[in-house]
Parts: C-alpha cells; sequence; structure tokens
C-alpha cells in the first residue's frame, strides 16, 4: 500500500471517528451545514437563503399515502439539472433483473467469497451480481451483488436509478458520502442508500468485503410488530441518518465523474462541480446506518424454534399484505432456551427464496463451509436445513441454557425465485459439491 492510500484511509478514519448523526428511521429529518441555509415557512421560496438552489428528490410518487410517501427538500450549490449529457458505460460485473441469462435453478448452491480485486478496485467497479428477480424498469423484485475493494472512490460518485441499496459490510469498514451527509458504515453495520441518491464510497481499511441488496421495489420499511407489541426488533430510534454536509469542488475546478444506474445499464457524465453539494435538506428520503448488534432478538422461552419472520429488521412490502418483495433478516447473538426442542433452524422447504450470507463468526446451522464472505441460495421449495454434523451434535445435545454469541448471519428472503447470472453460475468460488452437506443423514426409524 502506497503513503498515498495510507494517508486516505487515516483521514478517512478520522473523519468517520468524528461523526455525528441524526437518529430515528422514517422520521420528518432535517439539517443545515451552514446557519440559515434551510428555509422556514415554506419549501421553494423566491429567492433560497445563501443564493442556493431548491429541489425536490422524491422517493414515492407525490400521491402514495403520507405514512408511505418518502421525499426530501435539498438546497444546494447547484442545480442537479445543470449537466452535461450523459453516455453509456460499461457494466463490469453488474447486472440488472430480469435475469435471463441461465434458466433459474431448483437446486441449492453456495459460493465461496469472491476472490481479491484487482489492485485499484474502487466499490463501484468491485460489484459483482450474483442473480435476482422481477424487472427493474417495473420496479418489482431485487438483485443481489457482492463486492471487492482496495481503492476509494476518487472523483466520481454512483446514484441507482434503479433502487436503493442495503449495504452490508463483512470485511473493512466503508465511509459513505452522500448528497445529504456523511456516513460510516463498519462489518456489523449496515447502510441503506435510497434510490436515486448520489454518494461515493471511501474505505477506513485497506480492504473492503461485503454484500448489497439492491431493492426495485416499494423502499424498505420497519416490519409491523403485530402482537409483539410496541416493542421489539430493530428499534426506530436506533437508525442513524447524516447530518448536512457539502462539498464545493467547483470552486477548485476539479470534475467529478457522476455514474448512474438506469433500467439496468451504467450512464456516465463528468461534472465541473461536485453533486455532492447540499447545504441543507429536511425530508424523509434520507441514508441511513444500522448497528445489527442492537437487534432485539425475540425468541421461544418454552418449546420449538420460531420461524426466521421473527427475525425480520426491514421490509419491502408488495400489494400482498405480508408477502414481501425482500425481507432482510438477521441471525444476531441470542439465547436458546428451548424445551425438549431442536434448537438449530429445522428441516424445511419454504415458497419464499433464501439468500444467505456470513458476516463473521459461524452460522449454527452449518458446521462448515459456510464462511464469512461466502453465501447460500436456497429457491423456493428446495428443501434445506442442517448438515448431518450439526443435526447429530443437536439431537444429543444437553439443553442447557445456550448463548449464540460467535456468529453474525443474514438472510435476503424474497416471493420469487432468484436466478442466478451467468458469472455466479459458473464463478469458480461456486462450490460444486454443496448437496455432499446432507449426505450421511442415517435413516433412525424403528416402527
Amino acid at each position: 500500500m502506497s503513503e498515498q492510500q495510507a494517508g486516505g484511509i487515516e483521514q478517512a478514519r478520522k473523519t468517520a471517528e468524528a461523526l455525528e448523526y441524526l437518529t430515528g428511521f422514517g422520521n420528518e429529518h432535517s439539517s443545515e451545514a451552514v446557519p440559515g441555509a434551510l428555509p422556514l415557512g415554506r419549501n421553494s421560496p423566491q429567492r433560497a437563503p445563501l443564493g442556493l438552489y431548491a429541489e425536490q428528490l422524491s422517493g414515492s410518487a407525490f400521491t402514495e399515502p403520507r405514512s408511505h410517501n418518502r421525499r426530501s427538500w435539498l438546497y444546494r450549490i447547484h442545480p442537479s439539472a445543470a449537466h452535461p449529457p450523459f453516455t453509456r458505460t460499461d457494466n463490469g460485473n453488474l447486472r440488472t433483473a430480469p435475469f435471463t441469462e441461465v434458466p433459474a435453478d431448483p437446486n441449492r448452491l453456495r459460493w465461496n467469497p469472491l476472490p481479491d480485486p484487482a489492485p485499484g478496485t474502487d466499490f463501484l467497479a468491485g460489484l459483482w451480481t450474483l442473480g435476482g428477480n422481477g424487472d427493474a424498469a417495473q420496479r418489482t423484485g431485487m438483485a443481489i451483488h457482492l463486492y471487492a475493494a482496495n481503492a476509494p472512490m476518487t472523483d466520481r460518485v454512483f446514484s441507482d436509478s434503479d433502487g436503493e441499496l442495503l449495504i452490508v459490510p463483512e470485511r473493512g469498514g466503508l465511509l459513505l458520502r452522500t448528497e445529504l451527509g456523511l456516513l460510516a458504515a463498519r462489518p456489523g453495520e449496515v447502510a441503506l442508500i435510497p434510490r436515486g441518491v448520489r454518494f461515493r464510497v471511501e474505505l477506513l481499511d485497506p480492504e473492503a468485503r461485503g454484500y448489497v441488496c439492491e431493492n426495485y421495489g416499494q423502499p424498505f420499511a420497519l416490519p409491523d410488530l403485530g402482537p409483539i407489541g410496541a416493542n421489539g426488533l430493530a428499534a426506530v430510534r436506533d437508525f442513524r441518518a447524516p447530518v448536512a454536509a457539502y462539498e464545493d469542488a467547483g470552486a477548485e475546478g476539479r470534475p467529478t465523474e457522476v455514474v448512474n444506474k438506469f433500467c439496468g445499464n451504467l450512464w456516465s457524465a463528468t461534472y465541473d462541480h461536485s453533486p455532492l453539494d447540499v447545504v441543507a435538506w429536511y425530508g424523509s428520503h434520507v441514508p441511513y446506518v444500522y448497528d445489527l448488534r442492537r437487534f432485539n432478538v425475540l425468541g421461544t422461552i418454552s418449546y420449538d424454534h420460531p420461524d426466521p419472520s421473527i427475525f425480520t429488521v426491514l421490509t419491502s412490502p408488495s400489494d400482498t399484505p405480508g408477502l414481501a418483495g425482500v425481507d432482510f433478516v438477521v441471525f444476531a447473538p441470542r439465547w436458546l432456551v428451548g424445551e425438549d426442542t431442536f434448537r438449530p433452524p429445522y428441516f424445511h422447504r419454504n415458497v419464499m427464496s433464501e439468500y444467505m450470507g456470513l458476516i463473521e463468526g459461524a452460522y449454527d446451522a452449518k458446521a462448515e463451509g459456510f464462511v464469512p464472505g461466502g453465501g447460500s441460495l436456497h429457491n423456493m421449495m428446495s428443501a434445506h436445513g442442517p448438515d448431518r454434523e450439526t443435526f447429530d451434535r443437536a439431537s444429543a445435545a444437553e439443553l442447557k441454557p445456550q448463548k449464540i454469541d460467535d456468529g453474525l448471519a443474514f438472510m435476503f428472503e424474497t416471493r420469487w425465485p432468484i436466478t442466478a447470472t451467468a458469472q455466479a453460475a459458473s464463478a469458480d468460488h461456486l462450490q460444486r459439491a454443496y448437496d455432499d452437506v446432507w449426505q450421511g443423514l442415517e435413516r433412525h426409524f424403528r416402527p
């Protein structure tokens, strides 16, 4: 690593350590980097304060119900409309729904982590699509990406018109410079970047690796709690939003490449200023970071293993109540106390499709082969569950209270089958012998 890279990482760390946040998921936040930049009493005065431009960023249709409406008012140095034409640029390893390169596969699939990237690979260049479903142009479905990076995004920013991005770091922290301010996301935390919000990714460590869920559908929301009551799972106040912070690179004459993902393709334009120039803002269409270790895990205190829906952090609702376009589920540290209960996740066939990743440690349903940075795909109605070693051990275990605190796993669960990309279906890091983990499950039937 060069002295320049080391200096950039050190500066990013200092910036991340000094960050302040607003709190509360779905709140109507407001923030200004310069006092008096945020107008009061109206959204678009005849002359915005400090010579700024007023601009609304809508993440939902104007007429959606108030409780679902996502929009923010931005007060910026340059209007977003002031840019040259966008032109097509290379998509790299990024793919978008509909996924039609290979047939949907009913087999259980599992991958090792992505190989190390070439030197100089930033977050955008390091995105690699595993698969997904739906249709980005119809704003339905989702995609699963992985990323591996060893360089910051320098003088370029990214925005996704196709969907919001849930970023799950597994190795190395990220400093996310967004239009609305800065977020730091380290392994064990997740960052949510709304549709259309521009951002740049810098690194807090020499290498970064992780997962991304691109949600084409309804924006992620906290799940209803129903009979659970008013508290539990992810708390509203634990989601942190940025405070306003702006760049004025145009005053220095520095060009910035802006890359936009639109209907599956990447488009690029070079601005004569930084688009991260929002001096003040207010609204509900904002980025967040959330610490998964703050998730309030609920579970049985009598018998049986609860369905994994009890571990839902965020959900993207569909037109059918209770049927999610995609759920984000976390298997955080927790106690197991069920009596006369097989405690690991049970054998299962599911109408939903499940992609599972591992952030750290081990997963209690797989003794080996499922490693941090890797992932498994169990499509709808594919039979899955604990491997033979886990089954044998759990069936004979003494059922005393047990703390699961050596792993942090998550799941993207979706209502439609996940079709892999051609690059994922033929990848060298695809585990060809995944089915073997269920071999040796012996017959124990004794009529």
